[in-house]
């Protein structure tokens, strides 16, 4: 039983929100990283979202880790290491870890993850829920640092586990490099399990983006209170309007800000006013949904090939397994 945490992040995380929000602040239309959603209070917002029952992702992939984390172990060739991008808590991998505890070829889990503090409370949890366990912790942003992801010393294949239809907020182009750079990770035996949302009825989609209580619409204007706080803005939440409407050319759902009226906006930190026209929609977020075809399209040409598809019985929601080409 070991536990090693590497620490990735930049020396001024400020600077790289700057230039991600400079960057973004000037296309057209404007848009915001989803990431800076998840302050402490962002992360609270979107567990309250979760325990809604309009929206359904988190039950229905939990389902699956429940009911068939057995399945996906085996299929997955028994592996002796599970990588987890973006790992939290570790609270629905706990099901693969334990199947491959009761396969009895468990020897280490390795969390990826931006925060420091969870990834060591999570390693700590789990050295002594799984007795002999070692966890070699990489806190870092995964999407630029994924190549840094800790290799064991303990032979036996590998699963990576990239949960939450996170796959999702990635546009196609950056999608495909994203899943280029998992199978340059991958050696032969080892295997990517990825959760996707899938396409269906539109009004349910649009639902779980926009219940009826506002709590995804307090969600989405959070990201505003981070931008005053960290850069200096003066945004104004109650000018904007959260919109979350599906895109069915992209099969996405396209969620965003709308601004109430003209408006200027000033950001200290960047020495930028940014002016709104009333009715102008600032993207936070898209939320892409898939078929089987569709997912099958997205592995091509990225040296993935799909091994194995596990779904919940309403088919609302899929666990795909996939190896190299």
């Amino acid at each position: 039983m070991t536990i090693a945490i590497d620490v990735h992040l930049p020396a001024d995380q400020a600077t790289a929100m700057e230039q991600d929000v400079r960057e973004g602040l000037a296309r057209v239309p404007k848009e915001l990283s989803p990431k800076y959603f998840y302050d402490e209070r962002g992360s609270q917002l979107f567990e309250d979202i979760t325990e809604l029952e309009e929206y359904y992702p988190t039950r229905r992939e939990r389902q699956i880790l429940v009911e068939r984390s057995a399945e996906i172990v085996a299929a997955a060739g028994n592996p002796a290491t599970l990588i987890e991008l973006g790992s939290g808590s570790a609270s629905k991998t706990r099901h693969l870890l334990d199947a491959m505890r009761d396969a009895g070829t468990l020897r280490a889990y390795v969390p990826v993850d931006i925060s420091e503090e969870i990834t060591r409370e999570t390693a700590t949890a789990l050295v002594e829920e799984y007795p002999g366990l070692d966890v070699h912790g990489l806190v870092c942003d995964f999407e630029a640092h994924l190549e840094r992801t800790p290799t064991t010393s303990e032979a036996g294949a590998r699963l990576i586990a990239f949960l939450g239809g996170t796959i999702g907020n990635l546009y196609p182009d950056e999608r495909a490099a994203f899943l280029c750079r998992i199978a340059a990770l991958l050696d032969p035996g080892d295997h990517l399990l990825l959760g996707t949302d899938l396409v269906k009825d539109v009004d349910r989609l649009e639902l779980a983006y926009d219940d009826p209580g506002g709590v995804t619409a307090e969600f989405n204007k959070n990201v505003l209170c981070v931008l005053n706080r960290e850069l200096g803005g003066d945004f104004d939440p109650d000018a904007f309007a959260h919109v979350a409407r599906w895109d069915a050319e992209h099969e996405w759902i396209d969620i965003g800000l709308r601004s109430l009226a003209d408006q200027d906006v000033r950001l200290e930190a960047l020495d930028l006013t940014v002016d709104y026209a009333a009715g102008e929609v600032m993207r936070t977020e898209i939320s892409t949904k898939f078929t089987r075809p569709r997912l099958e399209e997205s592995y091509a040409g990225t040296g993935l090939k799909m091994a194995d598809w596990f779904t919940d019985p309403a088919g609302d929601y899929a666990l795909s397994l996939a190896q190299l080409a």
